[in-house]
């Protein structure tokens, strides 16, 4: 059987809008760290913001090899999406300014795109792991 890999990046890309809450893990040591945050798309990439005092900045500075998963639901069936990203500390104040301006939430933690305690994380997938709604079998995924 012939997999349609460019068919499946396209419906995997396609669960992703503008927002969604994802669990991300990253790497304290040798100790694996999940929590939820909530994933901005932007045209093809990914961030997520958050207060750059938070445990999970001094852990993407240690090791940028995160993952993240996205929970699929329609009606009582389930599927996931699951991504292996590199995560990189964006310091473009043009993509910063976009996003805070964009996503409502943001003016709720941050004063501005300036403020020095916003923290924005961008993610570039390295592959994914689709297990469409309803299905028991998961295939990976080059992006």
């Amino acid at each position: 059987m012939t997999v349609d890999v460019e068919g499946l990046r396209r419906e995997v890309w396609s669960h992703f809008g503008e927002l969604q809450n994802v669990f991300l893990a990253t790497a304290d040591g040798d100790q694996p760290r999940l929590r939820p945050v909530t994933l901005m798309r932007l045209g093809d990439r990914l961030f997520f913001a958050t207060g750059a005092g938070d445990a999970k900045v001094k852990q993407i500075r240690s090791n940028m090899k995160v993952e993240f998963c996205l929970l699929l639901e329609k009606g009582a069936s389930k599927g996931t999406v699951r991504a292996e990203c590199l995560a990189k500390i964006v310091t473009d104040l043009a993509v910063k300014s976009e996003l805070y301006n964009k996503v409502p939430f943001m003016k709720e933690f941050w004063s501005s795109p300036e403020d020095k305690t916003y923290t924005l994380i961008g993610l570039t997938p390295k592959g994914f792991e689709y297990m469409p709604i309803g299905s028991m079998q998961a295939t990976k995924i080059k992006p």
